[in-house]
């Protein structure tokens, strides 16, 4: 499985000019044979994002322009059984995350999202043209997608 984050979606759908587009078209077209995903807090990064731009209308059709169209499974995280809604939130959105922040000196939002990412099973990859932001940071293969694409 290979994870994209929020910066290769954004740039398909809303930077257009950007000298990395074919880079990242191709990735995009490349990955769709090795089950690519995001996680639901990408997700809500890249709706949040676009929501500046589409209609309202169109920002509710994410499943099809996004999830449909580039054939994603969204990660989204699993709680214990035993577990209470609070302290399953709390160590989700907290916790786990802080301590990322506070061992590893990196943003919220990367922390949540390789926190989710590393749980994951099956995950080969997480691609992103940020990699310089995760690379040190896990033991997940980090690539950007030039990267990505030089290795296949």
């Amino acid at each position: 499985m290979v994870v994209i984050d929020t910066d290769v979606l954004l740039l398909a759908f809303a930077f257009q000019r950007d000298n990395r587009q074919p880079v990242n078209t191709a990735f995009l077209n490349r990955v769709q044979s090795a089950e690519p995903a995001i996680t639901v807090y990408n997700l809500m990064e890249i709706l949040g994002q676009l929501s500046f731009n589409l209609a309202p209308a169109r920002l509710a059709e994410w499943d099809a322009w996004l999830i449909a169209a580039y054939q994603l499974t969204v990660i989204w995280p699993q709680s214990t059984a035993n577990q209470s809604a609070d302290a399953f939130f709390r160590a989700e959105i907290f916790d786990r995350p802080f301590s990322k922040v506070r061992a590893q000196r990196m943003a919220f939002m990367d922390a949540l999202v390789l926190d989710l990412v590393e749980r994951t099973p099956g995950v080969d990859c997480l691609g992103t043209w940020n990699a310089r932001h995760f690379k040190t940071k896990s033991t997940l293969t980090i690539l950007t997608p030039a990267e990505y694409l030089a290795r296949i």
